[in-house]
């Protein structure tokens, strides 16, 4: 499914766009998730300093 959406990315109309890849930590068991969002380029900042 990754490949799908990079190959997404890379269209001339998607140059707005980035993939973000997140490592958030469960507060129950410890282990870390990554989350993955697609955002616009303007909003990455927010959300990487978002928790």
């Amino acid at each position: 499914m990754a490949k799908k959406t990079v190959a997404t990315l890379k269209d001339r109309s998607a140059k707005g766009f980035a993939k973000v890849i997140r490592a958030v930590k469960s507060p129950e068991t410890g282990a870390y998730t990554f989350v993955e969002e697609i955002v616009g380029v303007d909003d990455v900042p927010k959300v990487l300093a978002k928790k």
